[in-house]
């Protein structure tokens, strides 16, 4: 049987929900390191079933559908389980509640952007993408906790980590959308891609250790972006 193009993109969309689902598997075995490696993957299957469905022009509702379930997986559940089981499960009750605002949270952001999606194609995201959340705290949690910082020091930025991005996830700050890697895109944002393929490289030099930095300089940006007035934005969509 011949599968048709258009299921292609989705292909990738699975092996993003079975990513979210194998790290928590592994986090429910104390493997963080693999379940924080599993978000990852995640997020790369993420990328290119995007990407797969631009170039292959096979966008479409169901596939926005499917890709926001995945990210609820992969993205809200699986780094909440892992905050929960690696940190949290100590605090009780607050653990509980504060490990699940990025799962909450999480579904809220992509509740939103689906319902005020126009089209298929993105220019500006309002709040940080979901698995750009993830991957703040789990690039954390896997490079910096414990090995950084102090251990009173470690809790404390966890605890705000988790917060923070959860609300950031729900905020009106405006964050550019990824461009496809094309030609078109080198020329209408040659800054921005040049950025998302050094990040890439600097992070594949580093082992994963510029993860966390690169994330937060992501995250400052799109707070400075909002509040410096522009004489030209791109078209905003949510």
């Amino acid at each position: 049987m011949i599968v048709s193009k258009k299921f292609i993109p989705s292909l990738f969309t699975i092996l993003n929900a079975f990513c979210g689902f194998m790290s928590v598997i592994n986090s429910s075995h104390a493997e963080y390191e693999q379940a924080v490696l599993f978000i990852i993957y995640a997020a790369i299957f993420d990328v290119l079933d995007g990407m797969v469905a631009r170039i292959l022009n096979t966008s479409s509702d169901f596939g926005v559908e499917l890709d926001s379930l995945s990210d609820v997986v992969s993205f809200g559940f699986a780094p909440s389980f892992l905050l929960y089981n690696f940190f949290f499960k100590d605090y009780n009750a607050i653990g509980i509640v504060v490990s699940s605002t990025v799962l909450a949270f999480g579904a809220i952001r992509l509740a939103r952007f689906n319902i005020s999606l126009t089209g298929f194609t993105k220019d500006i995201f309002y709040g940080i993408p979901v698995p750009m959340a993830a991957l703040v705290i789990c690039s954390y949690v896997m490079f910096y906790h414990d090995s950084v910082f102090s251990k009173k020091a470690s809790e404390i930025i966890i605890f705000v980590l988790t917060i923070g991005v959860s609300l950031l996830m729900v905020s009106n700050f405006r964050y550019p959308a990824m461009p496809s890697l094309n030609k078109q895109a080198l020329k209408s944002k040659p800054w921005l891609t040049a950025s998302i393929i050094l990040g890439v490289l600097i992070s594949v030099v580093t082992k994963g250790y510029a993860i966390f930095p690169i994330t937060i300089i992501y995250i400052l940006y799109g707070i400075i972006n909002t509040f410096i007035p522009q004489k030209a934005r791109p078209k905003i969509r949510h």
